[in-house]
């Protein structure tokens, strides 16, 4: 499981997002503070878990990682709304900028899973050919 890298950016993405929880948007304003902020970290932090802990189940393991990418999508641009609309006197910290890493994490990572889902069903079409012919 840990060897494939599609892993490694699971378990990258779901630290950074599972590490706002304990971080501040906004001088002293926690993520936590907020309960939609809360609300779609939990879900995006359950279903990293989830897709990390599925590695047998590949197709099941690509949807939740899309769905966790979709997520964090709609998080960064909540905060990108309550950026704009509080003006630029709060300065954001860069951990506001966690979701948008934590896509790309998850999309590489969807990306990897489904290329060895390919592979493996290249390779058992292949087999059922061999057995086939004998």
């Amino acid at each position: 499981m840990w060897q494939r890298i599609q892993t490694l950016y699971l378990a990258l993405s779901t630290a950074l997002i599972a590490a706002m929880f304990f971080c501040n948007k906004a001088g002293d304003v926690s993520f936590v503070s907020y309960w939609p902020y809360l609300v779609l970290l939990i879900i995006i932090t359950l279903l990293n878990i989830l897709a990390l802990t599925s590695w047998k189940f590949r197709v099941f393991q690509v949807r939740t990682t899309v769905l966790a990418a979709i997520f964090s999508i709609a998080l960064q641009a909540w905060l990108v709304v309550d950026f704009i609309v509080t003006g630029n006197e709060p300065l954001f910290h860069v951990t506001a900028l966690f979701p948008i890493v934590a896509v790309i994490l998850d999309v590489l990572a969807a990306r990897g899973i489904w290329a060895d889902e390919l592979m493996v069903r290249s390779a058992s079409r292949l087999r059922s050919s061999k057995r086939k012919k004998h």
